[in-house]
């Protein structure tokens, strides 16, 4: 039994394998599965949250690591921060593991796992808006099998979680592409965003993919000021741009995550933050560039 604020879950179940959390989450429909429990915990200490029963993840190996699958990397969703942050696993996917480093203190970035931003779908989840931009999918294992659809399906809630379901795995496409992942937060060191972008420039496609966290909901992907700035690049040639056009792309993307309304003028922190927008997406572009 585990108790959380003073209250304790009434069943606590540690399966040791996908199979069995399957068949704990479809026995147990209020269950909750648990990894890190970062978030959970706060949504608990908070009062948020009062579980009856908890799924435990934590003894489940085959989800804590990494595989090759097809052109892409399959990753379990047990991988801690901590874990994506390293040098092996950022010469792989480098924006992930830089949002990774930027999670939190080293107790949050040792606890926290893949899966449970993804799960936990808060807006300030550094992994997410790097998953967009990559255009990864998720593996849910459930009682009726396995099934993928893109993350973005499961963060917007078009395709939702189902009962008994559990998310097992994220797959990303591996891209010889340069990749950034840039963040502001309202202090030094790390933090909660305040905004961050995820930028990748893929010369196979010759496409730009830009995917802004922390200003909505879930992350934005600004498709008119991706498709304008892949117009610009010589895809054939040295794929540089001039810094004028890095700072028009960078208020581009600012003004469709950050909108003007109609007759109704901008408060000043919607004006800070879409200077902040701005002033990421600018970067990353010309890092992604350099």
């Amino acid at each position: 039994m585990s108790t959380y604020a003073g209250q304790a879950a009434e069943h606590v179940t540690l399966p040791s394998s996908l199979d069995e959390a399957v068949e704990a989450l479809a026995a147990m429909p209020s269950a909750v599965p648990v990894a890190g429990g970062t978030d959970l915990m706060a949504a608990v200490n908070s009062g948020l949250l009062r579980p009856a029963a908890l799924v435990g993840l934590g003894r489940i190996s085959e989800i804590r690591g990494w595989q090759y699958a097809d052109g892409a990397a399959l990753l379990g969703a047990g991988l801690t921060h901590a874990r994506m942050g390293r040098p092996d696993f950022a010469a792989l996917i480098p924006a992930l593991a830089a949002a990774a480093r930027s999670a939190g203190p080293p107790q949050i970035r040792n606890a926290g796992t893949l899966g449970g931003n993804i799960a936990t779908a808060a807006p300030t989840g550094d992994a997410l808006p790097v998953l967009a931009a990559l255009e990864a999918s998720v593996i849910l294992a459930g009682p009726e099998g396995d099934r993928e659809l893109p993350v973005s399906h499961l963060l917007t809630g078009m395709d939702p979680l189902r009962p008994g379901e559990l998310l097992a795995f994220v797959r990303i496409p591996l891209l010889h592409a340069p990749q950034t992942f840039l963040k502001a937060t309202g202090r030094t060191g790390p933090g909660r965003a305040v905004a961050s972008v995820a930028l990748v420039v893929d010369p196979a496609r010759r496409q730009v993919r830009c995917s802004v966290g922390a200003v909505a909901p879930v992350p934005l992907r600004p498709l008119e000021a991706e498709q304008w700035v892949a117009g610009l690049i010589d895809w054939d040639g040295e794929r540089s741009l001039a810094p004028e056009a890095c700072t028009a792309f960078g208020e581009y993307v600012a003004a469709a995550c950050i909108p003007d309304q109609p007759g109704v003028e901008l408060p000043p922190a919607a004006v800070q933050l879409r200077r902040t927008v701005a002033a990421l997406s600018r970067r990353a572009l010309g890092r992604a560039l350099a």
